[in-house]
């Protein structure tokens, strides 16, 4: 059964991980329906941003309802945005609503079930467990933006018509792979984590120096990745690329982020927290730079490859640790907190490459200045890390007198 669970993981995460396609559409969705960089980046960064967000309610959620009920919301709400989207055509207030509202509501729902699920029915291969169960997401713009080049340039169909096909065939898939979701029977793991779900998360967990500095590699990690995957096509483009090396461009990315997940999460297996946080920050930050080199098609590709694996680390590596230092009963709300970053990164970094571009007419500088983040960041969580399990000194209170911070009175 669990390898079912996780087949199914994986196909939920991929249809969800097609929005990493996105810049597939900008083009078409400049040229046909006028709408500017800014806006196209606008609406990548707040998929991400409500997707982001509602993960912590969606993470109580599957701690009540289980990962079934959950997956199946996520499934539907996917669906019913991009049908929205589709009968935009071309409004911005339409298109934000449909896409970054609904199926970002929808992501959020479907992301976390894979990722708690199936820590559960793998325990002892946390790290690479994650790594495969969200590879899917990250592979996703690989199916999708072949499907939509073929649909829009071989096909000539209009965009709001793709949108339409990917709500109804996409989201009949999730639909199907939320069914075939469930969690290991045991009734002790039940009741610690009931127990653990009815008592406050303790402040000074929240603002533990480890956890403070997960959260500050998730949003750097992911500003740098978002800015580059939500402008990859018009980046690819100014590069020199022709249209489809650039749709290709789309495809290295996701093959990257898919085989950054699996293979950070069997890194941080062997090395733990605090080196594998050091050597994929650097690794990302060193592959951003690539992309200020003199342009040619093989190199504009490997920094797209290189970016795409430094990039999905951040999805495994994070989540591991947060296991690895506050344990797996905590993770359905921890990692959503954590997650929030991310999501405030989509809302900076994809509007912030588009902006420049359009005053400038290049990605450069906001290349440049997200390697320099990134890099700043690897130094200081090697500086600053401590790899003792902070979980273990943590005091849970339950009682009838216990205040928010999870102490007695």
């Amino acid at each position: 059964m669990k390898w079912i669970v996780l087949c199914a993981g994986c196909l939920t995460q991929m249809i969800l991980g097609g929005i990493y396609a996105w810049s597939e559409f900008v083009p078409l969705l400049r040229a046909e329906y006028g709408l500017t960089s800014s806006q196209c980046g606008i609406i990548f960064g707040a998929t991400i941003a409500v997707f982001t967000c509602v993960m912590i309610p969606a993470g109580r959620f599957l701690q009540r309802r289980g990962a079934r009920l959950t997956a199946l919301v996520g499934a539907l709400l996917f669906c019913a945005g991009y049908l929205t989207a589709s009968l935009s055509q071309g409004n911005f207030l339409l298109l934000f609503l449909g896409l970054s509202v609904v199926t970002g509501a929808g992501i959020g729902f479907g992301y976390i079930c894979p990722l708690t699920v199936s820590m559960k029915w793998f325990p002892d291969k946390k790290g690479l467990v994650t790594g495969v169960s969200v590879a899917g997401f990250g592979a996703g713009a690989i199916f999708l933006s072949v499907v939509a080049e073929h649909l829009l340039v071989t096909r000539a169909m209009d965009v709001m018509h793709v949108f339409r096909f990917i709500g109804l065939g996409s989201g009949a898939i999730a639909i199907c792979s939320a069914l075939l979701m469930r969690e290991p029977s045991s009734d002790d793991h039940a009741r610690n984590l009931q127990g653990r779900d009815r008592a406050a998360l303790p402040l000074s967990l929240l603002t533990s120096r480890n956890f403070l500095l997960l959260c500050l590699g998730m949003f750097s990690g992911t500003f740098a990745g978002l800015l580059v995957v939500g402008n990859l096509k018009p980046v690819a483009l100014s590069l020199g690329l022709g249209n489809s090396a650039a749709t290709l461009a789309i495809s290295v990315f996701a093959l990257g982020n898919a085989m950054g997940r699996i293979g950070w999460g069997q890194v941080h297996d062997r090395l733990g927290s605090r080196l594998t946080i050091l050597l994929s920050q650097a690794f990302l930050g060193l592959s951003m730079l690539l992309f200020l080199l003199p342009s040619a098609p093989g190199l504009v590709l490997a920094a797209v490859l290189f970016t795409g694996i430094g990039f999905g680390g951040c999805f495994v590596v994070y989540a591991a640790s947060i296991v690895e230092q506050m344990g797996i009963e905590l993770f359905p709300r921890l990692y959503p907190i954590c997650f929030l970053w991310y999501g405030l990164a989509a809302l900076i970094g994809p509007p912030l490459g588009g902006i420049m571009a359009d005053a400038t007419g290049s990605y450069g500088v906001s290349i440049a200045v997200s390697a320099l983040l990134v890099l700043t960041t690897a130094l200081l969580s090697w500086a600053l890390f401590q790899s003792k399990q902070i979980a273990k000194s943590v005091t849970y209170c339950r009682g009838p007198l216990c205040n928010r911070f999870g102490s007695c009175e």
